[in-house]
């Protein structure tokens, strides 16, 4: 996910994918525990993914209040 494409979705849509992105987060990690993780680097760009998403969601809310 790019950031560019990030910044054109609204808050909703935002909240939304990172909603996704926390469950699949979850779904990887108990895959890790029970050692049926194929894609390990998939965990990583995850969290990328929603750290990525809170950062332009946080940007959007400030620039909205100034």
């Amino acid at each position: 996910m790019k950031a560019e494409d990030i910044r054109t979705k609204t808050q909703d849509q935002l909240s939304d994918d990172l909603a996704a992105l926390k469950k699949e987060q979850f779904n990887l990690r108990f895959q890790k525990a029970t050692g049926q993780l194929e894609k390990t680097a998939r965990v990583r760009q995850v969290r990328k993914d929603i750290a990525r998403i809170k950062t332009i969601a946080a940007e959007k809310s400030a620039a909205k209040k100034a």
